[in-house]
């Protein structure tokens, strides 16, 4: 069965990102009050992006990963812009490994490890690891939950 995810952009300038199998049938409940909780209070809303999936359990993966997503992010999803969107992907908070130091061992000499890749292929291991969401999806690793979320 066929499925969509929409970004739709509430009266307070807030996103709301759901999914549906009948898209004209939810944007028309979402805009005459019969929606979610959450568009109810910010009437009017505009339909800012959709996407269409050919199977139900994609389409409620892709909604919760947007779901997740900063309004920043979502923004750059509506333009487009899917270099910003990958950029708004990394983590930039002091706990992200690009951000830290090398840690310390207790003789206060730094511990660092470094591998090399042609040893790493050599023996079976690669050296880099890559996920994307359809690989994600394909292995069923992306979690699902209810339809619908502010932010």
């Amino acid at each position: 069965m066929k499925g969509y995810v929409y970004i739709l952009k509430c009266s307070d300038g807030k996103f709301y990102t759901g999914s549906t199998v009948n898209l004209e049938k939810r944007l028309w409940e979402h805009q005459n009050g019969f929606g979610a909780n959450f568009t109810k209070k910010s009437l009017p809303v505009e339909l800012m992006y959709v996407e269409e999936f050919s199977e139900i359990e994609k389409t409620y993966m892709r909604e919760k990963q947007i779901q997740g997503w900063s309004h920043k992010k979502k923004v750059a999803l509506i333009e487009r812009n899917f270099e910003k969107v990958h950029e708004l992907a990394k983590c930039k908070n002091e706990t992200s490994s690009k951000n830290m130091s090398p840690s310390t061992t207790a003789q206060g000499t730094p511990s660092t490890t470094s591998f090399d890749s042609a040893q790493l292929r050599a023996q079976g291991t690669p050296s880099t690891t890559s996920f994307d969401s359809a690989q994600l999806r394909a292995q069923g690793t992306l979690s699902t939950g209810k339809s619908g979320s502010e932010q």
